[in-house]
């Protein structure tokens, strides 16, 4: 099993206790995170629709509970169905039996206030890790702009006509595909687990860049690390996402941090990558203090909740189209404030594996998709391989 694994799995042993008796009646059932997509923006609602959002989940778990969100609306939303099924094959069909119906305080209606997320009541659906989840969400009328993820990499489908179909375990109404989820936010399962790792930040933690519908960004492939020892990974990147001000991608780190990772179910340890869109946005950011003072800020948010905060090291971006010399600069000062490791719990250097020898401001050939910002498959997997698992709990 190796250092790592032994010091987890005696970890887990400690946190579910010992009774003495075989079987799984003899292990507590908590709430973990098993999956996040952190609001980003708002479409148009498209009143009577229902949307089949397609989930990947991190960790299984004997039942369900899933979060649906109208943060950045600006009218009540109201609900006429919610649902949650096991995904059969490639497209919106569901596995035959497994659908089941959410509930919201006992009811299958619900209004979701301006601004809040709503959860649902546990539904006992068992679910593997690492299964694909259906959620679907019944829109029966215009309750004005829909909170959605915007880059999911992930295809979901609409019935337009949705009156009725958010139960339909056949697909046939979902006829059109969206790149985007919408109104779900979070997806938290009861099982057996030592809680949940929430990686935050921007682009580099969406995943843009990696293959799409392949779920290969790299907190997915932490979560194929972390699978074994029963530790859920939410992933609360947003593209364009700032660490200081609010912008494209939604509002910045330090105002999210709450919702989008504090307040997520079980979540023991926080992995920061974040501040390059403060460098190279508009207005930039030049003073490597003012990024200390914002991690310091996020840290002592989190240590107020029990949570440990990893810090990355800012990744090369030489070549790309806002990469300057000052930039260049500022960001260094950053990793060096990071390295020294005097503002996280602990740190891991992403820089440092995923920078070009021969050219250390820009990123290797292999992990770039061609951007030279973001990361390919091979690059999301060497930043998740780069994760101390040991530091994680």
């Amino acid at each position: 099993m190796g250092r790592v694994g032994r010091v987890l799995a005696v970890a887990l042993l400690l946190v579910v206790g010992v009774s003495g008796r075989a079987g799984a009646d003899a292990w507590p059932s908590l709430w973990a995170g098993s999956w996040e997509a952190a609001p980003s923006g708002t479409d148009p609602a498209v009143p009577g629709a229902a949307f089949r959002n397609v989930v990947h989940l991190s960790v299984g778990g004997s039942a369900v509970r899933v979060r649906v969100s109208n943060r950045l609306g600006s009218a009540p939303l109201r609900l006429g169905a919610v649902t949650v099924a096991l995904r059969q094959g490639d497209g919106p069909d569901a596995v035959p039996g497994s659908m089941r119906a959410a509930t919201f305080a006992g009811t299958g209606t619900a209004v979701v206030p301006v601004g809040q997320d709503l959860v649902s009541d546990p539904v006992p659906l068992a679910v593997p890790a690492a299964a694909d989840l259906l959620v679907s969400i019944e829109t029966p009328g215009d309750s004005g702009p829909a909170t959605f993820h915007r880059v999911a990499l992930r295809t979901s489908y609409v019935a337009g006509h949705g009156a009725g179909r958010a139960d339909d375990e056949d697909g046939g109404a979902y006829t059109r595909t969206t790149g985007h989820w919408y109104y779900v936010t979070g997806v938290d399962v009861r099982a057996v687990t030592l809680g949940s790792v929430v990686a935050f930040g921007d682009s580099l933690t969406d995943g843009n860049g990696t293959s799409m519908d392949a779920d290969h960004r790299w907190p997915d492939r932490l979560a194929d690390r972390l699978r074994p020892f029963r530790i859920g990974v939410l992933n609360a990147g947003i593209s364009g996402n700032r660490l200081m001000l609010d912008s494209t991608g939604g509002p910045g780190a330090l105002r999210r941090l709450d919702a989008d990772a504090l307040d997520r179910s079980g979540v023991r340890t926080l992995v920061l990558l974040e501040g390059i869109n403060d460098i190279k946005g508009t207005p930039e950011a030049t003073d490597p203090g003012d990024f200390v003072r914002a991690y310091r800020t996020l840290v002592a948010r989190a240590h107020e909740r029990g949570i440990r905060v990893i810090g990355a090291t800012l990744t090369p971006y030489a070549g790309y189209s806002g990469y300057t010399e000052a930039r260049e600069a500022v960001r260094q000062r950053v990793n060096a404030l990071i390295r020294a490791r005097h503002v996280f719990d602990a740190y891991v250097d992403f820089d440092a594996v995923v920078r070009d020898p021969q050219q250390p401001g820009r990123i290797r050939p292999a992990y770039d998709p061609g951007d030279h910002l973001h990361f390919n498959d091979a690059g999301a997997r060497a930043l998740a391989d780069a994760v101390p698992l040991v530091d994680l709990l």
